[in-house]
């Protein structure tokens, strides 16, 4: 089940513009165009989008306490002090302990991680982690992708002799912990020209500090970009300005020279080194990877990410992916009990927002069972269970909608917030749970759009088939690594049919499988791929016109590379572009 998109065709860019750029550069207009939509428009621009340099990173001392967080931090390796990498157990949280992990064994051996556990601790510092660090005589602590709302957690370390260094990504409050240092992009008095890290890009800015302070060349840090990639793709931050430096020299880590554990996850998924790309990591290796905290413990991807031995990094491999299947079989049953709940109105809130509660549930999945209410139903979303006496869950929103500020309308309800504009995480008493369910709908009902709760798909460019030459992929290849604020272009291409080869594919069918002929150009045949789109089968069978809207893949399979269509969405003729 899935809501009916509206397809939006951007507007053009000035035409002189598009025209100069693609004259200076030597391409395509249409390329061109998708360049200007960039924010691109001289040749020297062009030249840095398609040559990104690690020159370009920014200075890690303009980031806000830095130079106090690298002085704190090697006082402590240089005087034998006992460090704890604390970490969330996501896929952001596990790949940043790993990799400022993987730095400081170079220099100490008095070192350890604590990964909480989601269901006993829940999310960020806990009072049992840091009390499990004082026990075992740590006296410095690292948080990453968390913390920087932990004001109590920290007093609570300081008064147990325990100094904290925060490096977090999220939206602090006005006030900070007591931290000795708080690295953290989004804080008010941070003059760091990019705001937009994930929070294993924070710990590298940490480590890339202490380098370059200390005489490490940055040379040695390169090898922990494929941790960097894998946060950066999973956590969904924007792939623009060191984001996408930093993906794209993780992406050519992560193919040439992975580590063990990466390279056994490839194994096991049979992928290829050498063609891994960004969508492999946002749809095979990073859900294995957060699978791990959600069915098992977050420790178990940190210990695979850090594997020095291959027949160890296999042996966790395995277990983290049979931890996926059950993760996919208790998703897929909350799923389908959460939709019945909201088609039978059996649920917290329908109207302006979705909003169901089963005290039963796994904690570990609710977050992806409200992405797949949002995507049936296509309004901001909160899925909740109970864990450890408390009402807990996860909230989605759609595009345009922030729904953290909704939240943050319900503070003073809750036990616990936090998270971003499109993602965020809650808990409260269940005492309080009609009243905050009654507030989060009428103050969505009071933001929100009938804009907002259609969903779009924003189309980049009509384009005939016969213009999908092997140059136009090889430039527009040179466009990734894609992700939010670099997307993967999306074409229109009116009045096509499949050549007659087209079958169901993928456990169930659920998917197509087809050779597109376009109308007025029938020589040009091109193979594509339509995932979750088996309904249109029969129309499509009968020999039927119809428009597609997709983006342009490489498909990569058993040695040999094609050119593929991945399908968004598919219109009958009769249909109407709006």
């Amino acid at each position: 089940m899935q809501k009916e998109c509206k397809w939006l065709l951007r507007e053009p860019s000035d035409p002189a513009k598009v025209e100069k750029l693609a004259t200076e550069v030597g391409i395509d207009r249409v390329l061109a165009e998708l360049l200007v939509q960039r924010g691109i428009e001289t040749f020297e621009q062009a030249r840095s989008f398609f040559r990104p340099s690690l020159q370009d990173l920014g200075d890690p001392f303009l980031m806000k306490d830095m130079d106090i967080a690298v002085e704190r931090l090697h006082k402590a390796v240089s005087t034998g002090e006992k460090i704890l990498v604390y970490g969330d157990y996501d896929v952001d949280g596990t790949t940043a302990v790993a990799l400022v992990y993987s730095f400081l064994s170079r220099f100490t051996d008095k070192l350890g991680f604590y990964i909480p556990d989601r269901y006993d601790e829940g999310y960020g510092v806990s009072v049992k982690g840091i009390e499990w660090a004082a026990a075992n005589g740590y006296t410095l602590l690292i948080t990453l992708d968390c913390g920087i709302k932990a004001i109590d957690k920290v007093n609570h370390a300081r008064s147990l002799g325990i100094d904290v260094i925060i490096c977090d990504h999220h939206l602090p409050e006005e006030e900070l912990p007591s931290a000795v240092a708080v690295l953290d992009p989004k804080r008010e008095d941070c003059s760091y020209p990019f705001d937009d890290l994930s929070g294993c890009g924070v710990g590298f800015k940490l480590v890339q500090g202490y380098s370059a302070r200390y005489g490490i060349a940055f040379e040695t840090l390169i090898p922990l970009l494929d941790l960097l990639v894998v946060s950066i793709a999973s956590d969904l931050v924007s792939v623009v300005g060191e984001n996408r430096v930093l993906a794209h020299y993780g992406l050519k880590q992560l193919n040439e020279n992975p580590r063990k554990g990466l390279l056994a996850m490839f194994t096991l998924l049979k992928l290829e080194p050498g063609h891994i790309t960004i969508d492999d990591i946002v749809f095979k290796i990073g859900p294995r990877i957060n699978a791990a905290g959600r069915m098992e413990s977050g420790r178990l991807a940190v210990e695979l990410l850090t594997a020095t031995d291959n027949a160890r990094a296999v042996k966790i491999g395995e277990k983290i992916n049979d931890n996926n299947n059950e993760r996919k079989i208790v998703d897929r049953e909350i799923t389908q009990e959460a939709l019945n709940m909201v088609e039978q109105k059996n649920c917290l809130a329908y109207e302006n927002a979705t909003i169901v509660y089963n005290p039963s549930w796994s904690k570990g999945v609710v977050g992806i069972v409200a992405s797949r209410l949002v995507e049936a139903f296509y309004k901001p979303t909160v899925v909740l269970t109970k864990s450890n006496g408390l009402v807990t869950g996860s909230a989605r929103s759609v595009a345009g909608f922030d729904l953290y500020e909704a939240i943050e309308s319900c503070a003073d309800l809750l036990e616990n917030f936090g998270g971003h504009v499109y993602a965020a995480g809650l808990t409260l008493k269940e005492e309080n749970l009609a009243e905050f369910s009654r507030r989060m709908d009428s103050f969505i009902a009071g933001k929100i759009t009938e804009q907002m709760m259609t969903p779009v798909v924003d189309i980049d460019a009509v384009l005939d088939f016969a213009q999908i030459t092997p140059k136009f992929f090889r430039i527009l290849k040179q466009f990734q690594p894609f992700g939010p604020g670099n997307s993967n272009p999306v074409f229109m291409t009116e009045n096509v049919y499949d050549a007659g080869n087209g079958r169901k594919v993928g456990a169930g069918g659920l998917h197509l499988r087809l050779d597109l002929i376009q109308e007025s150009q029938p020589y040009h045949q091109i193979a594509a791929i339509a995932f979750n789109m088996a309904r249109h089968y029969d129309y499509i069978k009968e020999g039927n016109p119809f428009d597609v809207c997709y983006s342009i893949v490489e498909n990569y399979y058993r040695g040999s590379a094609s050119i593929q269509l991945r399908l968004k969405d598919f219109r009958k003729r009769e249909e109407e572009l709006i």
